[in-house]
């Protein structure tokens, strides 16, 4: 595949996950423009460092719902948390199953906390999945430009 397709296929692949509601545009795009020649792969390294962070607060909301009495001002903390990590990325959909989430908290509904995180997370690795497709799409048309 030459260089303008490739270059084309990253374009439609971003606009897909905007359109399907997985990415904010403005905030990915802004992400975007902060990546330059001394830079190429700065929102690969971001997201990379999210999902790392994710993994943190996933098992802290673990724990504190396994806790008896559930500490609902300390999960809507967490939650807190991960929202604004997922505002910085961009991610459109696990920060609404979040929010969904801290509704559940502030009404004390333990259940409706459990179902609401299993979404998170569920949308979360799906987010995951969509982004390294993305990523290895851009890299790739990078590479195209070397050759």
């Amino acid at each position: 595949m030459d260089r303008n397709q490739l270059q084309r296929q990253v374009a439609l692949m971003r606009s897909s996950l905007i359109e399907q509601g997985y990415l904010d545009e403005q905030q990915f795009l802004q992400l975007e423009e902060l990546q330059d020649d001394a830079n190429p792969n700065f929102v690969e390294e971001i997201v990379t460092l999210f999902y790392k962070d994710s993994a943190r607060l996933f098992h802290n909301i673990e724990q504190a719902l396994k806790s008896r009495p559930i500490d609902f001002a300390k999960l809507d903390n967490y939650m807190h948390q991960f929202r604004g990590s997922n505002s910085s990325i961009g991610a459109m959909k696990v920060k609404l199953e979040c929010n969904q989430f801290k509704e559940f908290c502030l009404a004390g509904n333990a259940e409706g906390c459990i179902r609401a995180f299993q979404k998170v997370k569920q949308e979360h690795e799906t987010l995951r999945m969509q982004l390294e497709t993305y990523f290895k799409l851009r890299r790739q048309a990078g590479l195209a430009l070397t050759v």
